[in-house]
């Protein structure tokens, strides 16, 4: 699973990376209070922000819970942006990513709430698989 979620990120189109910039230059309130909470490991996790997978890009990503975490705007809650988000999250389970989606103001009107929720997902997963990524026996001695 490792290897496929490894090449899924390798494998993108090169306009996302500028994309990507752009986004971390032009992020919302929501995504700089966000950053600022979780950046440097401060939930004793690693997040990184605006991560291409395949030809997608999440707002933040925690390899630890294999886990997106995404803070929408208006537009995801359109018709539109609803079918686009579906087939985007579907895309990210068949890798194994579990996308958990906030509007900016549920985010911002409670923090501490969607923190805790996100950081028992992530002990959720990383109970059920411990050692996501060991390297085969006998390496890393």
């Amino acid at each position: 699973m490792r290897s496929v979620l490894k090449q899924r990120f390798l494998e993108y189109p090169k306009s996302s990376v500028s994309k990507a910039r752009e986004n971390r230059q032009k992020q919302t309130e929501a995504e700089k209070t966000f950053w600022k909470l979780v950046r440097n490991n401060r939930l004793g996790v690693k997040f990184k922000r605006q991560v291409r997978f395949g030809p997608y890009i999440l707002d933040f990503y925690c390899h630890t819970g294999i886990l997106g975490v995404e803070l929408d705007g208006s537009q995801h809650y359109e018709k539109e942006g609803k079918e686009y988000d579906k087939k985007r999250d579907e895309y990210l389970s068949s890798y194994g990513v579990t996308v958990l989606r906030f509007s900016n103001s549920e985010f911002l009107s409670n923090q501490n709430g969607v923190l805790s929720f996100i950081m028992g997902k992530i002990e959720e997963r990383k109970s059920k698989n411990p050692h996501p990524n060991p390297l085969p026996l006998g390496e890393g001695i």
